[in-house]
């Protein structure tokens, strides 16, 4: 069962690791936030499910409960931070560096 927890541990730093790089890497506003809140939801549910199966290899499943609603307010208010984000920075008028189609902006339309 340990090496269970220590594998969810290792594959949830390894997420937050590629986060952190993609942050500095990409050349936008788009893609930083496409990639750092897809490898921080993934690497932030590993490093709780870890946790969870620890609380419960020890007996404290008060810690578990508690780890477990935390990973499902982040599963629910990451994805929704980072479309408040995206659709902010579309409103600014914050394009892409890249050559991208905006059918919205075709369109008329706003966000």
């Amino acid at each position: 069962m340990i090496w269970i927890i220590y594998l969810f541990l290792g594959i949830g730093t390894a997420w937050q690791i590629l986060g952190t790089l993609a942050l500095h890497r990409f050349p936008d506003v788009y893609t930083r936030l496409h990639g750092t809140t897809l490898c921080t939801t993934f690497g932030s549910i590993f490093l709780y499910l870890g946790i969870v199966l620890y609380g419960i290899n020890e007996g404290w499943l008060s810690l578990s409960i508690h780890t477990f609603i935390v990973m499902l307010m982040i599963l629910i208010t990451n994805p929704t931070g980072a479309h408040a984000i995206a659709r902010a920075a579309h409103r600014s008028g914050v394009m892409p560096k890249k050559a991208v189609v905006d059918k919205l902006q075709e369109a008329g339309h706003d966000i």
